[in-house]
């Protein structure tokens, strides 16, 4: 399956669709930022994927993707009007370690479209050498591409904040990873795609006027009530701080791990930004890792919370030239961050009790959860499945438990929690029908497990691009029952054990 387009699909509509004017306000803050330079022509490019829903960020209707042009077009064959491309410059901390200058190395920035609904950079990822590229090729490949398309839209499906993704184009032009994959295009929508990195840079090379720039330029168009505070940056930082405390959180409660949590791979929007080694957990392990090549464990599912409160501290060194000078500027930017750990804790119980149907918080509340948490990690319990058959526990009837029980090789440690799980319901004089449905309603039933995207690359391989947009459409209704699709929300089967995902994914 394909999506080749219909003998008509020239109609002047489509054509139309395809006109999209844009701007691009960062490439006013001066060649300082960034390069300009064109997106390295895709041979013979076709459409591997499409977001309906994405497109209409954009204004366009479904029917865009028939458009001939629309493969050459997101492939970087084919310019929008007023495009106007450009590679930013940024550095960070990888892996905790200082790594100086890197940049868009293989992405390349197109403009902003400003829309009904909001103003949406538009920039491609894997269309080319930069001159940020270091030792790599330019390229993505086709399995990496799937899998930040279809995770950058299943992640807002979530409510969770992220990048959005348009489209994949493909090619058969070969690119060399640890084999030779095809190479592959997919087109990313953001309110912005400024990260911690971009601050770390210009404070980096003491060019304060820039990093002023910089900060007054995000303030302007994305935190303007700062502009009204004593001290803006202060304000700035408190709040991405704060964004960025939710976004742990939501991660944590889905079972989201990102896998590569450098410091140039932070949202200043608090936004899910570079999907690449990412994986949501199936058996639950506090110290999953869902990078192999994260050797030491730096990014592990309990430690993304810590990494970013540490991430939060470099932005902040990064910001000290304007928040102010000697001590006063450091205590002014550990004031900014302190609502960080507070932040998180409120956010994570909030979402936490709700996973449980708790309607109230009441003492006890955290010893219930860690016990739980103790039993599932002992016992590697398939973290989205059972949240998902919590919902169906009655409240007066233990001798339906089976489903949950048989999670669990302890049985008689789930029995003694649920005892007490129970006793906590009744305290609140919890409603089994209701407390089921706000159950389901943020717990997912459908994620998007590595051995599901694998399956969909695999036959994308081949030219079937119809698994692709199956789990598009079932990851676009995560919390849903959906008829005939129980399958996709079943255990693993054995051979996802053995998948591995690394940096270069």
């Amino acid at each position: 399956m394909s999506y080749s387009p219909s003998a008509d699909a020239a109609s002047a509509p489509a054509a139309e669709a395809l006109t999209l004017p844009l701007t691009n306000g960062f490439a006013r803050l001066g060649e300082a930022f960034f390069t300009r330079l064109t997106p390295a022509p895709l041979p013979a490019p076709y459409l591997v994927g499409f977001s309906p829903q994405a497109a209409s960020l954009l204004g366009w209707s479904g029917e865009v993707a028939t458009h001939p042009e629309f493969a050459n077009t997101f492939a970087g064959n084919r310019p929008l009007p007023g495009a106007d491309p450009l590679a930013s410059v940024y550095s960070g901390h990888q892996f905790g370690v200082w790594a100086g200058q890197l940049g868009d190395g293989r992405a390349h920035w197109l403009g902003e479209a400003h829309t009904r609904g909001g103003d949406w950079e538009i920039q491609l990822k894997g269309s080319g050498l930069t001159p940020y590229s270091r030792m790599g090729d330019g390229r993505a490949v086709l399995r990496s591409s799937i899998r930040e398309f279809l995770c950058s839209e299943a992640m807002h499906h979530l409510g969770i904040p992220t990048t959005r993704a348009l489209c994949v184009v493909g090619s058969d032009a070969p690119v060399r990873r640890e084999t030779i994959e095809s190479a592959a295009v997919v087109t990313r929508l953001s309110p912005s795609f400024i990260r911690f990195g971009h601050f770390e840079h210009f404070a980096a090379c003491e060019r304060h006027d820039l990093l002023g720039q910089l900060a007054d330029f995000v303030i302007e168009r994305h935190y303007p009530h700062c502009r009204e505070t004593a001290n803006p940056y202060q304000a700035l930082l408190a709040e991405v701080s704060m964004r960025t405390a939710e976004l742990m959180a939501q991660w944590q409660a889905v079972g989201f791990c990102h896998g590569v949590m450098n410091t140039d791979n932070m949202s200043i929007l608090g936004l899910t930004i570079d999907y690449g080694p990412f994986g949501f957990m199936d058996a639950f392990n506090a110290n999953h890792i869902c990078n192999h090549s994260d050797s030491q464990g730096r990014y592990a599912y309990r430690m993304q919370p810590n990494v970013a409160y540490w991430n939060l501290f470099c932005l902040a060194q990064a910001l000290l030239p304007l928040i102010g000078d000697g001590q006063g500027g450091v205590e002014a930017a550990q004031a900014a961050l302190e609502g960080y750990k507070p932040g998180f804790a409120d956010e994570i119980d909030l979402r936490l009790r709700a996973k449980l149907g708790l309607r109230e918080a009441h003492p006890g509340d955290e010893a219930l959860l860690n016990r739980l948490f103790e039993i599932m990690h002992a016992g590697r319990v398939d973290f989205t499945l059972f949240f998902r058959r919590l919902a169906q526990l009655r409240v007066e009837s233990p001798e339906h438990d089976a489903p949950l029980r048989d999670m669990f090789i302890d049985r008689a440690a789930f029995d003694a929690w649920a005892t007490d799980y129970r006793a906590r319901l009744r305290r609140e004089g919890s409603d089994d029908l209701s407390r089921r449905a706000e159950m389901n309603s943020v717990n997912p039933k459908y994620v998007l497990r590595n051995h599901l995207a694998e399956t969909a690359i695999r036959k994308a391989n081949e030219k079937d691009f119809s698994e692709v947009a199956t789990l598009l459409r079932l990851l676009e209704h995560p919390f849903d029952e959906q008829p005939g699709m129980d399958h996709y929300a079943a255990l693993p089967p054995d051979w996802a054990s053995q998948l591995e995902v690394s940096c270069s994914s």
